[in-house]
């Protein structure tokens, strides 16, 4: 029993109204429940390791004691504040295992958007942060010689961490001594404890290690205008370096109090904590002092002429995630020191680690044999593991990356407290591949001449018998706990999990349709007329299953234009404006939408049924003077069911039929707030939705039609078999033109 506040639903609605197995117990994902693959191991933790994630025992004696629940679902005070907290673990965990199929960035969107909620309380709070990264990487990243995408690569990584703590005990083990957990696995109590802490500092640590890379780019631009050129970095070229750091480091008064009270010593600035908290943990393994590491640490912004003309994001990414966390939700002008404690430190310096400065300052890595052991920095460690490892999946950006070979899958197996990972490569790349192995021999033959061996990155890493992919890991961190084998073959790429159209923001704006298409809910054509904080305070103000709900509607959004030969777009282009939908056009979003909607509820685990609008009203809870029509909308979230979902995994054509029986008043819900969007949309600055022209219009149409369109289609085609039958063989054009009235009739 994983989602114990289920269970006592479950208990309270067969004691208060006699109904049975309601809400039903979410179900272990679609993977193998117990196959130790990426995606079984990661989605296993979230489901049966992080039983009770985010419960409040206090809020929960509240509700027993005054009969009134103070959980959020379509409103707030509808179900039990844990039950709430159980729902937004399974969003986690669900949103997780249809990113892991993808791997597109829109959905690690989700999983951002879930873990943020989660931990920070608001996403709002730091939308610009998670979402600027994606923004500096599309835009910016084509100007350099050398760059791949952070944005789903970071998720990946949080996914490899997750699985990892799952599969190997030995981590697990020193996560739970080093964090003071038992290490007894037989207690279960102590076991969702560690994991639960494991899941939010890891995630802290994994999803926010790169945000700083848009400090990062800008140097990398100027450094790339001469290296196109042909020419290295170093000294004689122009360079960027930042100043007034002290203004993004120096700490207040009222934070200086507070780190004094939790880490018993005074700090006037973050490097100074950051290098105390590295010290303090890796000081006398490698021999160096806080003095040395705070210089070090202090030149990373200013003198990137020290560190070879490079700039470290790492640095920055540590910064950022400190002053993002102590940022009051409710007045970004003030501050909440407070929250910061120790477990936010490792956090931090795992992150301020994982690029250069341990690498390159604290363990010389390439001239030292001294590997980073698990136990002094667990977080650390895995940070750095995950990140070498996560190098599959990832769009290039720069110019040579663009042209490099990469890995475009992978398949792990964690079993035995190990890591195999078999990176696979595109099969159409096998030329290269062939002409690299040709250059190997050819170098082998010559005597291996130093600094001539040829290179295919990545493919060469792994494939080569130096084995100088798996040999760097080594090197950087000690694996005598946690074995690591790599191999690498060939197979044709399958990209029909992308899922990817012509409409294209770079999620700026995915958030900005979501409170959109609530706010046409709410307000009924009224919407234009109500300030835009007024819009995005009412959609913070639904629970996290509701806000994705409408998250995942409006990333849909692209499909359903695309259906229709439309877009949306940022960029100015040459196309006709959309102002409204057409009545025909409505009729093919709207079954669409209807089958997105059923599934979402499906795999949320709500079921079929309509109990809450049938019960005797005397047995519904009005207590405290809740109206009836308040009491059955309650009794709807508590049991998890809906007379509008369908039971099962029903097909496409079943969901379509299912949405043609709908009433009219339900078949609007699915249409009208698109059309409220179109124009809702012009609020946010440089999104508009444009149409391709009649011919690619009408084409677009055939992708996803109505039954009723269907059932013309039939007819017409059934009039071309018969009038086919008449003339027998026809010529080119009189089919094209037979062909055309069809399409002129849908």
């Amino acid at each position: 029993m994983s989602y114990t506040s289920f269970e006592m639903m479950r208990q309270k609605n067969l004691a208060d109204y006699g109904i049975k197995n309601q809400p039903a117990e979410p179900y272990l994902s679609r993977a193998e429940g117990n196959g130790n693959d990426l995606k079984s191991a990661a989605l296993r933790f979230i489901h049966n390791r992080c039983e009770e994630l985010n419960f409040s025992r206090k809020i929960e004696a509240e509700e027993n004691e005054t009969g009134t629940v103070k959980g959020t679902s379509a409103k707030k005070c509808q179900i039990p504040y844990n039950m709430q907290m159980d729902i937004n673990r399974l969003c986690l965990e669900r949103r997780l295992e249809i990113f892991i199929d993808s791997g597109v960035a829109d959905d690690a969107y989700d999983v951002y958007y879930c873990y943020l909620e989660m931990f920070f309380g608001r996403y709002g709070k730091s939308k610009k942060m998670v979402e600027l990264l994606s923004e500096f990487e599309a835009n910016g990243s084509s100007l350099l010689m050398k760059h791949r995408d952070h944005y789903s690569h970071s998720v990946y990584v949080f996914t490899l961490g997750l699985a990892i703590y799952e599969t190997n005990e030995n981590y697990r083990r020193t996560f739970k001594k080093h964090y003071g957990f038992s290490t007894d696995e037989s207690d279960a109590e102590q076991d969702h404890k560690a994991a639960n802490l494991f899941l939010e500092f890891w995630g802290l640590t994994a999803l926010f290690h790169d945000i700083g890379y848009p400090f990062e780019l800008p140097f990398e631009q100027s450094i790339s205008y001469y290296e196109v050129e042909g020419e290295k970095r170093g000294e004689g070229k122009p360079y960027l370096a930042y100043r007034d750091i002290d203004k993004l480091v120096c700490l207040s008064t009222k934070e200086q109090v507070h780190l004094r009270k939790v880490f018993g010593r005074t700090f006037n600035t973050l490097e100074e904590l950051f290098a105390w908290g590295v010290t303090e943990k890796l000081g006398m393994k490698y021999g160096f002092t806080e003095g040395y590491l705070l210089e070090k640490i202090h030149n990373k912004p200013l003198r990137p002429d020290s560190f070879g003309y490079f700039m470290d994001h790492a640095y920055f990414s540590a910064v950022r995630l400190y002053h993002e966390i102590i940022k009051d939700p409710d007045d970004p002008g003030k501050i909440k020191p407070e929250i910061i404690g120790r477990d936010h430190l490792d956090a931090f310096t795992a992150i301020l680690l994982h690029n250069s400065l341990y690498k390159f300052a604290v363990a010389f890595y390439k001239t030292d044999d001294n590997p980073l052991p698990m136990d002094l920095h667990p977080l650390a460690f895995l940070l750095m593991l995950c990140d070498e490892l996560q190098c599959w999946d990832r769009t290039a950006y720069g110019r040579n990356s663009r042209i490099e070979l990469h890995p475009m899958d992978v398949d792990f197996d964690f079993s035995n407290n190990a890591v195999c990972a078999v990176y696979h490569f595109d099969k159409s790349e096998q030329d290269r591949i062939d002409e690299y192995n040709l250059q190997y021999q050819e170098w082998i033959s010559n005597g291996s001449p130093k600094g001539a061996e040829p290179r295919l990155k990545d493919y060469s890493d792994m494939a080569a018998p130096a084995q100088r992919f798996a040999g760097d890991i080594r090197r950087i961190i000690d694996t005598s706990l946690i074995p690591l084998t790599v191999t690498q073959d060939m197979e044709l790429v399958d990209r029909s999990n992308k899922h990817t159209y012509l409409s294209n923001s770079n999620f700026l704006h995915l958030f900005d349709f979501a409170v959109a298409l609530n706010a046409r809910y709410t307000h009924k054509g009224e919407e234009m007329t109500i300030p835009t904080k007024v819009l995005e305070g009412e959609f913070e103000h639904l629970s996290l299953e509701y806000q994705l709900s409408n998250i995942n509607q409006a990333k849909k959004f692209g499909m359903y234009l695309n259906s229709l030969g439309c877009f949306f777009t940022d960029k100015p282009v040459d196309y006709d404006m959309v102002k409204e939908f057409l009545p025909d056009q409505m009729e093919i979003i709207g079954p669409m939408e209807h089958d997105r909607w059923v599934r979402e509820h499906i795999e949320m685990g709500w079921t079929a049924g309509n109990v809450y609008e049938t019960l005797p009203e005397e047995k519904l809870n009005t207590a405290a003077g809740v109206p009836v029509s308040e009491a059955r909308a309650m009794l709807r979230e508590q049991l998890r069911m809906h007379k509008l979902t369908m039971a099962g995994n029903p097909t496409e054509d079943e969901v379509f039929a299912h949405y043609e029986g709908l009433p009219d008043v339900e078949k609007d819900k699915d249409v009208e707030p698109f059309n409220s969007m179109l124009k809702l949309i012009r609020r946010f600055d440089g999104l508009r939705i444009y149409h391709l022209n009649e011919e690619i219009l009408r084409g677009a149409s055939i992708g996803r039609i109505s039954r009723r369109g269907l059932k013309l289609f039939i007819n017409t085609v059934q009039e071309v078999r018969e009038e086919l039958n008449i003339q027998g063989k026809m010529t080119a054009k009189e089919y094209r033109t037979l062909l055309q009235r069809l399409l002129d009739n849908l």
